[in-house]
């Protein structure tokens, strides 16, 4: 069951998935209309889940569910991958390589494999004041307060000189 983003709790789980480019206006179009119809249809076991989504940067693409009202099972979440995968065939994107790091460079978002943000952050391109994005919150409170944030507040820091 479809439901607007903004009226899920704070406690809703989410998964981040994020674009290896950014998204056309025709292309969100185009996930915005797939999103609402697969979330429609979402179910666990035949019961109905509560869910949304948004879109933030153009390249981001955020499922959320609240647990509340039923939680995900393995093959609900299965679907959801489902979803997702059809997405990247029809858009030719990739919004699964959790190998990719998105971090932003004014107000540019810069999404680089993890062996070049490595050496960016060698490089002392990448600093601990670089907004990055933390794509493993699990939460709508977490997305709000803590998916963009400086490198040194983030698992980034590992990576920082």
């Amino acid at each position: 069951m479809y439901v607007q983003y903004n009226e899920l709790p704070n406690t809703a789980r989410v998964w981040v998935y994020q674009s290896n480019r950014g998204f056309s206006q025709e292309e969100i179009e185009h996930i915005s209309a797939k999103a609402i119809m697969f979330i429609d249809q979402w179910t666990r076991h035949g019961d109905d889940l509560k869910g949304s989504f948004t879109i933030k940067y153009n390249q981001f693409l955020i499922i959320a569910i609240d647990e509340s009202f039923n939680n995900a099972s393995g093959c609900s979440i299965d679907a959801s991958v489902r979803f997702i995968k059809s997405l990247e065939e029809t858009l030719q994107i990739d919004l699964m390589d959790k190998m990719n790091i998105s971090f932003k460079d004014e107000d540019r978002i810069n999404v680089v494999k993890l062996a070049d943000f490595q050496g960016y952050a060698k490089e002392g391109k990448i600093t601990e004041d670089t907004v990055v994005f933390n794509n493993l919150v699990n939460t709508k409170e977490a997305l709000e307060s803590t998916w963009e944030v400086s490198a040194k507040d983030s698992w980034h820091k590992r990576f920082l000189v």
